[in-house]
């Protein structure tokens, strides 16, 4: 099929091409997966991918031309401008131009970003928003309950996410996700000018003063934290040698089980809310991408491990040999990875096994009362979940906790 011909039965469905001349379809592209539905591509749009899902209501390259490469796109979405490959909108989310969008990430419903914003294995829970010239990559944030009342990452922002060892067991949770997916709690503020250095764990109603570079985890919600500028000094740096590995090793383990959570929620939960075939398409790219974000985390992990040996020799090679704390932290480490649950050839497979067994299936009420929701409001996701009670909402957040306790955290949930 010519591209002539691709762009001419998209304008017949419906699609509206103004200048259909400056628009690219591939040849891989399933048009079938585009809706006719109020949706427009601009000058300069390219679409790529078997994969890509446009569904009804989007608007691609309002401000700048847009790309995308194996996109699912949800209902009332505008890409304004940038680059977007590998990701999920699942519905209602604006983008603004000099976008730089890559794999592993998922915007919930009504997630928005300014422009010139970067993403790359992030996961935004609803309402979060991002303002511009922001870095926001291997890390997740929840929390809010509006577009008025939502959790939000002030411009020029940056998760530094690459460490001065090479690694990236860097993955930052910004609230939680048994809690946040009921979208019943407080926002969390990044301020702007300012950064976080993974791993770190912030909880729900944390605000970081704006300049502010924040290093550690914080337990307890509802807090203000300051970062001031460093003194000016220079120490010796040893090359290769990681301190601090019990922290970022239960940081990582922590992560990869909220995301398993996620998952649990995506394969029983979501599924309620889809009825028709391109709601289903956008799903599936919602667990996969999902799948896709679980399986970076561990490789990521798995090489953190792989260079504390190293890290070890180091260290002994300089002390004569002899086993201080920070050797024994390597050792229990390694070990704990060693005997970890998914550290296996197929850990994707195994934690969806692990998801579906029968021992970690939602609690029938919970189920009745998403589904009573559903009555009430229809497939609308948002007003369904904010609409359950407060004890059915904590039921399923006592649910999804114990999928998370349920992945040998007995050494890491010291949080």
């Amino acid at each position: 099929m010519t591209q002539k011909t691709k762009i001419d039965l998209l304008i017949n469905k419906g699609v509206k091409i103004p200048s259909p001349e400056s628009v690219f379809i591939d040849d891989d592209v399933d048009i079938s997966r585009i809706s006719g539905d109020r949706v427009i591509f601009y000058s300069g749009t390219k679409i790529m991918g078997k994969d890509t899902l446009i569904m009804s209501d989007t608007t691609l390259g309002f401000e700048s031309p847009v790309t995308l490469d194996n996109v699912f796109v949800g209902n009332g979405t505008r890409l304004n401008g940038g680059f977007f490959q590998q990701c999920v909108f699942a519905g209602n989310n604006n983008f603004g131009s000099g976008a730089h969008v890559r794999g592993g990430t998922i915007l919930e419903e009504g997630a928005n970003a300014a422009h010139t914003v970067g993403l790359k294995q992030t996961i935004l829970f609803p309402f979060v928003t991002l303002g511009s010239l922001i870095n926001f990559c291997d890390c997740m944030m929840a929390g809010g309950t509006s577009r008025k009342d939502h959790s939000e990452v002030g411009s020029s922002f940056i998760h530094f996410n690459y460490t001065p060892n090479q690694d990236k067991a860097t993955p930052s949770m910004f609230g939680n996700v048994c809690q946040g997916v009921m979208l019943n709690s407080r926002p969390i503020f990044l301020g702007g000018q300012g950064g976080v250095v993974g791993p770190c764990r912030l909880p729900f109603g944390s605000v970081t003063a704006a300049g502010t570079i924040w290093r550690k985890d914080i337990t307890e919600p509802d807090r203000l934290v300051f970062g001031g500028g460093m003194r000016e000094t220079v120490l010796e740096r040893k090359v290769g040698v990681y301190s601090n590995v019990k922290r970022i090793f239960n940081n990582n383990i922590d992560y990869i089980a909220g995301l398993s959570s996620l998952m649990s929620w995506y394969l029983h939960i979501r599924p309620l809310f889809v009825k028709a075939m391109l709601s289903q398409h956008l799903l599936v790219g919602m667990q996969n991408t999902l799948k896709s974000a679980i399986d970076e985390r561990i490789k990521r992990v798995a090489d953190f491990v792989k260079r504390l040996n190293t890290s070890r020799e180091i260290i002994l090679s300089g002390n004569g040999g002899k086993i201080t704390p920070v050797v024994e932290d390597h050792d229990n480490v390694i070990k704990q990875w060693q005997d970890f649950d998914i550290n296996v050839s197929n850990p994707i497979e195994l934690i969806v096994n692990k998801i579906k067994d029968e021992t970690n299936l939602p609690p029938e009420p919970f189920i009745l009362a998403v589904q009573n929701g559903i009555k009430e409001y229809s497939q609308d996701y948002i007003r369904v979940i904010q609409g359950l009670d407060n004890a059915s909402a904590e039921l399923g957040s006592r649910w999804l906790q114990s999928i998370e306790n349920s992945f040998n955290l007995s050494d890491s949930t010291h949080h």
